[in-house]
């Protein structure tokens, strides 16, 4: 049964920085990948930034570009997103999604993604 767990979500001002975790467990972790997404209130779920778990693809909506970085770390199944000067438009409560097929088309779309964590919050003001 595969679940993803995310946590690093909190209140900052904007500039700040804030770096989420996404612990996965019970799948076979080594392939497939991982989608972050936000939500903020009344809006539809965004597509922020996919990684390829064991490759170094990684993609960013224009949003983040150059503000948020992927990383992860194999031996603790995690997923790691930093996020660096953060606007207040970036708040919004963040997912990890998990898909374990070794191909994806349409990464920004929710329906690509088989597992979704519960999601940890993120403000900026």
């Amino acid at each position: 049964h595969v679940q993803l767990v995310e946590s690093g979500g909190g209140s900052v001002q904007p500039g700040g920085s804030l770096n989420l975790s996404c612990v996965i467990t019970g799948d076979t972790y080594g392939r497939g990948y991982v989608g972050w997404f936000r939500q903020a209130p009344g809006k539809e779920r965004e597509w922020v930034a996919l990684t390829s778990i064991g490759g170094s693809a990684s993609k960013y909506s224009d949003s983040v570009k150059g503000r948020f970085i992927d990383s992860q770390d194999n031996e603790k199944n995690t997923v790691f997103l930093q996020m660096n000067s953060l606007k207040s438009e970036d708040s919004g409560m963040y997912f990890c999604a998990r898909r374990l097929r070794t191909h994806i088309t349409y990464w920004e779309l929710p329906t690509s993604y088989e597992y979704w964590g519960q999601g940890t919050q993120v403000t900026v003001s």
